[in-house]
C-alpha cells in the first residue's frame, strides 16, 4: 500500500503563498509511493481546492466546527468546508487540545458531524512529557482514542484516521523512536480490536507525526502498523515534502 502523507500547514502562507507552492507541488507529484493530503488555512482552501482539482493531490481543512450552521460566529461548517472541494478535516490536535481546550467530547462531536457531511476525519491522538514520565503514556492514548470514536459504527471507520502525535515532540526537534511509534500504533490498534472487530483494527490507517524530517522520515513511516505520516514544519517546504513524497519507500 501507498504511504499516506499529510501536510499541516498550521497558521502559516497567505493565499499567493499557498498558490505558488501547490503549482510547483502538483505539477512534480507522481503519486507512484504516496497518497498526499494538504491542509492549508482556511483562507487559503478555495484557491487550494481549485488548483488540485482533477490531480493527485488532495485538501484538507486543520479544524470544523461540531455545529451544522447557526449563529456560530467565527466558526466554519462541513457542510461549507464540503461544497468548496475539501476531502479531509484535522480534527483534535494538540494546538486544538492545549491551547483551545477542546476535550474529548468536542471531539467525538466534531468527528460526528464531518462525518455525516462526508468528510474523512484525521484524529490525532498523543500524550505530554509528564505522561510519558509518568509511564501514562498507553492509558492516554487509549482513553482519548474510546472517546474520539464513542458512538461511531463501524463502517464509519473507513472515513477515520488515527494520528498518533506525541504532544513532547511537536515542533521540539525530538521525535519517538521506532519502539516509540510500534508500541502506540499496537495501542491504537488494539483499542480499534477491543471496540469493534480483528477488520476493523487491520483496516484503519494509523499515522505518526511529531518532528518529522528528512532523516528520520523513513524509519518512522516504516514501523509495523504505520501507514504515513502527519506533517507540520517540514511539509512548508515544498521541495523537501515533495521529495520525500516521490521517494519514500
Amino acid at each position: 500500500m501507498k504511504k499516506l502523507l499529510i501536510g499541516n500547514f498550521k497558521m502559516n502562507q497567505n493565499p499567493s503563498q499557498t498558490k505558488q507552492y501547490l503549482i510547483k507541488f502538483v505539477a512534480g507529484f507522481n503519486g507512484n509511493r504516496a497518497d498526499v493530503v494538504l491542509c492549508p488555512s482556511f483562507v487559503s482552501l478555495p484557491i487550494s481546492a481549485y488548483l488540485t482539482k482533477g490531480s493527485l493531490v488532495k485538501i484538507g481543512a486543520q479544524n470544523v466546527s461540531d455545529e451544522e450552521e447557526g449563529a456560530y460566529t467565527g466558526e466554519i461548517s462541513a457542510q461549507m468546508l464540503k461544497d468548496i472541494g475539501v476531502e479531509y478535516v484535522i480534527i483534535g490536535h494538540s494546538d486544538r487540545r492545549l491551547k483551545y481546550k477542546e476535550s474529548d467530547k468536542l471531539i467525538n462531536k466534531k468527528i460526528k458531524t464531518a462525518l455525516k457531511n462526508g468528510l474523512k476525519c484525521v484524529v490525532c491522538v498523543g500524550e505530554t512529557l509528564a505522561d510519558r514520565n509518568t509511564g501514562k503514556t498507553f492509558d492516554v492514548i487509549r482513553h482519548q482514542i474510546e472517546e474520539c470514536v464513542r458512538g461511531l459504527y463501524e463502517n464509519e471507520l473507513e472515513s477515520v484516521i488515527i494520528a498518533y502525535e506525541p504532544i513532547w515532540a511537536i515542533g521540539t526537534g525530538q521525535n519517538a523512536s521506532v519502539k516509540d511509534v510500534e508500541n502506540a500504533a499496537k495501542v491504537v490498534r488494539k483499542v480499534i480490536y477491543e471496540s469493534y472487530s480483528e477488520k476493523a483494527s487491520r483496516d484503519i490507517q494509523v499515522l505518526y507525526g511529531g518532528s518529522l524530517n528528512e532523516k528520520n522520515v523513513g524509519a518512522l513511516l516504516n514501523c509495523a502498523g504505520i501507514d504515513g505520516g502527519l506533517f507540520g514544519k517540514l511539509s512548508l517546504n515544498v521541495n523537501q515534502f515533495l521529495d520525500i513524497a516521490n521517494n519514500i519507500k
